[in-house]
């Protein structure tokens, strides 16, 4: 070996730059290394590189919820997203298809006249086990929902049925409902009066089947979870970790699976938080969101396609009328309506794209004779006007005989637009009349189960549309619906309800609906807050979703993935809807 100083020098050289390369090679080689525990990560769901939103070669669509279902029990479920899954896993004699039209559910053939109406079930209707759906299961299911010991807040939608209300009430029993089974398939039902919506109601969650022995092979915990329940919709469920997952899975029984196109619908997040929304759409980990305005813009700047959605859903302060609530005083109710502004709510406080100012529990939407409703029957107009609330407000107090109320407690869901909903009223109801209102905020089940039992002084309400007819929202104060929170009654409301709901002439039914929204404005029932919209995207892979007014929101059913999708910018109007 050469030992001179000239050839130690090279080799000094050499040896760093051997160095040099070896070390550039091992970050290299790191950084290779942390990419793909990043990839693998994001395959799991815990990171944010891979887009497992969507799974082509599964044909998984990954989505999550707001809040998760309080119970799946189709007899008893009041909630959207009840309504939602129920969508999802069952099927009613009818259903509504993808432009929104009732189609042929379990029912392949039906008729209706004034006084009955018959149907006839399809041959290849299956329960998730294999098992025909037969005309018995609807009539089970029914007489289960009107069981006084049920309890179902929806046994009112079953009261067309002859001896539904009487059931319902306890004075007579559930066989003599008049719904029967002529066979396996045909289902005679027999009505308490003439119906002109009839056929609309019989897609709505409350009419869907439920098999006897299944039901009591469940021990009361039928709908409990996702193994409690028999589906013969276009999914099952196969998994529900309450409070953190559930997962839906094609039917491989259901009669039009060839039709259905998604075989997984995997909700792996419930959260109502709007940012963790839009960081979850972001890092492509769910194939849609809705957005509020801070997320908007963040959507703008991303240059997604931004669609626009009215739901439905009218928001209202509701008044517990209950006699030992100060709120039964007409006054105290008058001087509330007239401290607030639902203009300024909405402009001012909410702020969110696509909400309007509510003016009547009526929607803008709903169609009159000819014309839309609220331009037949325009709603009555209370303005904000201080001096008149702090009159209503002393004659109250006179007629409750108190110096001073007491605080008022106003119970509200966990949201943020409730929040911002809720502090708006407590500031502005202190400020003008000198009211202490206590906000009670609660997570979803719990505030529904307190709507029920009644603990509240107002609560921040909200309905939207069962079936499409006036009626939905126009029966809803009436004395014998259980969704009537505030428990209010009012004789001549509940004979303008009875009008609508057994006339067949269309004048006469409308002319009752401007009644009772006359009614409910006078005595001060609820006061109307907004109509609610709905700004989202959806990841452009995952095309045929459905936003429904009436039926399952969102809607995959008639959804499928497109793995070309193309990403525009701007607003699209969802004009189907």
């Amino acid at each position: 070996m050469d030992r001179t100083p000239g050839n130690q020098v090279s080799v000094d050289r050499a040896a760093r730059r051997q160095l040099a390369r070896l070390a550039l090679f091992a970050v290299v080689l790191l950084i290779l290394l942390m990419l793909a525990l990043s990839f693998a990560a994001g395959l799991t769901g815990g990171g944010t590189a891979a887009r497992s939103a969507i799974d082509p070669a599964t044909r998984t669509v990954t989505a999550m919820l707001r809040d998760e279902p309080p119970q799946l029990d189709s007899t008893l479920a009041t909630d959207q997203i009840s309504g939602m899954v129920l969508g999802h896993v069952m099927e009613g004699l009818l259903r509504y298809d993808a432009r929104g039209r009732l189609a042929p559910g379990v029912a392949e053939h039906w008729e209706l006249t004034e006084h009955d109406a018959t149907f006839r079930l399809r041959a290849d209707a299956r329960w998730s086990d294999g098992q025909p759906v037969t005309a018995h299961d609807f009539v089970f299911a029914w007489q289960t929902a009107l069981d006084p010991a049920n309890a179902s807040q929806y046994a009112f939608i079953l009261f067309p049925v002859r001896n539904a209300e009487a059931i319902n009430q306890g004075k007579l029993p559930v066989s003599e409902l008049g719904a029967t089974a002529i066979d396996d398939r045909t289902l005679r039902v027999s009505l308490e009066r003439p119906v002109a919506y009839f056929d609309k109601l019989v897609a709505f969650t409350t009419y869907f089947p439920v098999r006897r022995d299944f039901y009591a092979s469940t021990g009361g915990r039928y709908g409990a979870d996702f193994d409690t329940l028999l589906y013969n919709g276009p999914f099952m469920l196969t998994r529900w970790a309450h409070g953190a997952h559930l997962r839906m899975e094609k039917n491989p029984h259901y009669w039009n699976r060839d039709e259905i196109r998604i075989d997984v619908l995997d909700f792996p997040f419930i959260t109502e938080d709007p940012n963790t929304q839009l960081n979850l759409f972001k890092d492509g980990r769910v194939a849609f969101t809705n957005l509020n305005e801070q997320s908007l813009g963040d959507a703008l700047q991303q240059r997604w396609q931004i669609n626009r959605f009215m739901d439905g859903m009218m928001a209202y302060m509701e008044f517990n009328h209950r006699p030992e609530r100060v709120t039964r005083n007409r006054n105290l109710r008058l001087a509330i309506a007239h401290a607030l502004d639902a203009d300024e709510l909405v402009n001012k406080v909410i702020k969110l794209p696509g909400y309007l100012p509510a003016r009547s529990l009526f929607p803008v939407w709903q169609r009159g004779v000819e014309r839309p409703f609220r331009e037949e029957f325009p709603p009555p107009v209370r303005t904000r006007d201080p001096e008149a609330a702090r009159r209503y407000l002393a004659l109250a107090l006179e007629e409750l005989g108190l110096e001073r109320l007491p605080p008022l407690m106003l119970l509200a869901s966990d949201s943020p637009v409730a929040g911002k909903q809720a502090e708006y009223y407590q500031a502005v109801l202190e400020k003008t009349l000198g009211l202490e209102i206590r906000i009670d905020k609660q997570i979803f089940k719990q505030r529904l189960a307190k709507m029920g039992s009644g603990e509240f002084d107002i609560v921040l309400a909200g309905w939207g549309p069962d079936f499409d007819d006036p009626l939905t929202f126009g029966d809803l104060f009436a004395s014998w619906n259980m969704n009537n929170r505030g428990r209010y009654e009012g004789a001549e409301l509940d004979r303008q309800v009875r009008i609508a709901q057994g006339s067949l002439d269309p004048a006469t039914r409308m002319a009752a609906f401007g009644e009772i929204q006359r009614l409910l404005f006078e005595d001060v029932v609820i006061l109307p807050e907004y109509e609610r919209g709905q700004v989202y995207v959806v990841d452009p892979r995952l095309q045929g979703l459905v936003r429904r007014v009436i039926g399952p929101d969102p809607d995959f059913t008639h959804a499928w993935i497109e793995e070309a999708g193309i990403e525009e910018a701007g607003i699209e109007e969802d004009r189907d809807r």
